[in-house]
């Protein structure tokens, strides 16, 4: 064990969460112009914001069904302050509630993993709100590998370069420092600074985030062109992008324009 990476029991006295795993998804309110900006276009901020609800939605109902077995408990970190009634909402009332703090991202996720920490868990699990297709199974999966081996970083690297789930007992600092985020050096660089820390890292199945043209169109191809998906059903987006694709097909499957499609910061975990 390394000195920053101290091991926890199974959990605190009087703790109301002794032995579980918390899945907290990293996320935004979904206000227009606020989230999903690299939608816009093909979006409106409107429609983005509106996706990204169901996004949210069909995150959370993947951490419930992971969660039956009563291994995990789901949770929302969200910002900004006083957006609490919008994720009554779109959350489960279970679901335990953590407002991110800090500047840079790499402080708000170290800041999320020790408030979860702190509020008693045994071990935690932070996911991006960009990837409602991602399959209870991952959660499970994530959760499992953390109760058998409390030492070890568990990380879903994505087809972006970046990360959509880091999970771990005991938060380390160095995890989320010097990690240029929002690039395609975001995991391969975590794992760097976990070899550093010598912390072993198991890794889940590849998968991918839904946060700029491309990979709407990759979402909807998988949902309605029989391409087929691998994950969950994602009834919440599946249904609003039919009514997108009702209205607006042209407009989302138009090509890039000349510029090219745009790169940029995500709303919930890093690239």
């Amino acid at each position: 064990m390394t000195s920053g990476m101290r091991r926890r029991p199974a959990g605190r006295p009087g703790s109301s969460h002794p032995g579980r795993c918390a899945i907290g998804i990293m996320t935004k309110a979904p206000l227009p112009g606020r989230v999903k900006t690299r939608l816009t276009p093909p979006l409106s901020p409107a429609e983005a914001a509106a996706l990204h609800a169901c996004f949210l939605r069909d995150t959370a109902a993947a951490i419930t069904a992971a969660c039956a077995a009563g291994a995990c408990e789901g949770a929302v970190v969200y910002t900004p302050a006083g957006s609490e009634a919008v994720f009554d909402a779109l959350v489960p009332p279970e679901f335990h509630r953590v407002l991110q703090r800090g500047g840079t991202l790499g402080e708000r996720l170290y800041g999320a993993a020790a408030d979860l920490r702190d509020a008693g868990y045994a071990a935690l699990c932070l996911v991006g709100s960009d990837s409602p297709t991602l399959s209870p199974a991952v959660f499970t999966e994530a959760a499992g590998l953390l109760a058998r081996d409390p030492d070890c970083v568990v990380i879903g690297p994505a087809d972006d370069g970046g990360y959509y789930l880091i999970g771990m007992t005991a938060p380390d600092p160095r995890l989320f420092a010097g990690i240029a985020w929002g690039t395609e050096a975001v995991f391969a660089q975590t794992l760097a600074r976990a070899a550093e820390a010598g912390v072993r890292v198991e890794v889940l199945p590849r998968w991918y985030d839904v946060d700029d043209a491309p990979s709407l169109r990759r979402l909807c191809r998988e949902c309605f062109d029989g391409h087929g998906g691998r994950g969950s059903p994602a009834p919440h987006t599946r249904r609003y992008l039919s009514q997108l694709l009702a209205h607006a097909r042209e407009r989302i499957w138009a090509p890039p324009s000349v510029t090219g499609e745009r790169r940029g910061d995500r709303a919930g975990l890093p690239r």
